[in-house]
């Protein structure tokens, strides 16, 4: 482990008592000039739950959470809009909510987001299918899950209409079909980076089902520029079984590679995470997925990796930290790209679910994440941690 890394494990470390107060004198304060805000609360806004969120920072220092708008309650089908509030002061404050896709009584939701390097231009990708079909008659083969581009040039004030990309993005039998959730990826490193001679890549990590499976399969989307046109990179066929990777996140690594980690829907091996390679920018997997042990106290939910900037820097990964239950939101921290990873601090032991996390400048990373005091889903709570500069 190199000195900085060394370092900002330590700060990381120290921050394993931080609530939701501000810390106390012998922390180093955030940047932002504040310990946490509350985007969303459900109940509020005209929404009687807000889930999934998605967070991004743009080029200008915005940041943007995106989340679906549950106007019925909790359950994952229904009337849902994907919303967005926007922060200028680092997370402390947030904007007014606005609606960047609309259901319109169906189901629009599983938001990634992404920020295009060259242009600053952000890209969000959706799912969307009829509200009155459940996960599982679509998997069963009714109805159709449907995919969705939308762009933003002024800073996320203002998006595109949504543009479907179904007939680009999803094999024929196929029937469940769900982006990230959480952000996408930007690829900056080897050929795809923005100083290369190649476009760059935006990578949205996704899983899918065929019909009549039981199971899942991997896949990812990719576009070449800017998000105009999308292609299918790699595919893993679901096949039941061991392993049956569902919802994914992605980060690229400081050597160029991406590294995968996705949720192990109920399959039979030990644990509930996954995780691959790709070395061509998603295109094709180094492996298949296999279990990755040693995030075997997360249960079985959706997670978030953050590679944070620098050549020796730790790969990041938040979730729920109860094996059986959604709560107590950690963050784990990988020295060795992801081959293993080390629990690092619990913001709380609350009730908590979903998250996503994102570096606001060389000394703070941001986490979104659902928690509430009786059940996970009552807010999504920004949380900023303080890396000292070492």
């Amino acid at each position: 482990m190199t000195p900085r890394s060394r370092l900002l494990l330590t700060a990381l470390v120290l921050l394993t008592s931080l609530t939701v107060r501000p810390p106390a004198a012998a922390f180093a304060e955030p940047r932002t000039g504040c310990a946490g805000s509350m985007p969303y609360v459900s109940g509020r806004g005209g929404y009687a739950v807000y889930r999934i969120p998605a967070l991004v920072r743009t080029r200008h220092g915005t940041l943007l959470a995106f989340a679906e708008g549950r106007r019925s309650g909790p359950a994952d089908t229904g009337a849902i809009d994907v919303v967005l509030r926007r922060s200028t002061d680092g997370g402390c404050t947030w904007g007014p909510l606005t609606v960047v896709a609309a259901g319109h009584g169906d189901t629009r939701g599983n938001p990634a987001p992404v920020v295009d390097p060259r242009t600053g231009a952000v890209v969000l990708v959706t799912c969307s299918h009829s509200g009155r079909l459940t996960e599982e008659q679509i998997r069963r083969g009714a109805g159709e899950r449907r995919v969705f581009v939308q762009r933003s040039r002024d800073d996320g004030r203002h998006f595109t209409p949504p543009v479907d990309i179904t007939a680009s993005v999803k094999r024929p039998g196929w029937t469940w079909y769900a982006t990230g959730p959480g952000h996408a990826v930007a690829l900056t490193r080897g050929p795809h980076s923005p100083t290369g001679s190649a476009p760059v890549r935006l990578l949205v990590p996704a899983d899918h089902s065929g019909s009549g499976s039981p199971s899942d399969g991997g896949h990812a989307l990719y576009s070449d520029d800017g998000g105009r046109t999308w292609h299918l990179g790699f595919v893993t066929e679901p096949h039941g079984g061991a392993i049956r990777p569902n919802e994914t996140t992605a980060a690229q690594l400081p050597d160029g590679r991406v590294y995968f980690n996705a949720r192990d829907q109920y399959g039979s091996a030990p644990g509930n995470r996954l995780d691959t390679y790709s070395s061509d920018g998603g295109a094709t997997l180094d492996r298949p997925y296999a279990v990755q042990p040693t995030l075997n106290a997360v249960p079985v939910v959706q997670g978030s990796l953050l590679q944070l900037r620098g050549r020796s820097a730790p790969l990041l990964f938040s979730a729920p930290s109860a094996p059986t239950a959604r709560r107590a939101l950690a963050i784990w921290s990988s020295t060795d790209a992801g081959r293993t990873f080390t629990r690092l601090l619990t913001l709380s032991d609350r009730p908590a679910a979903y998250s996503d996390l994102v570096q606001l400048d060389p000394r703070t990373i941001g986490v979104l994440y659902e928690t509430g005091s009786v059940r996970p889903y009552d807010t999504l709570e920004f949380r900023s941690l303080a890396v000292p500069e070492g």
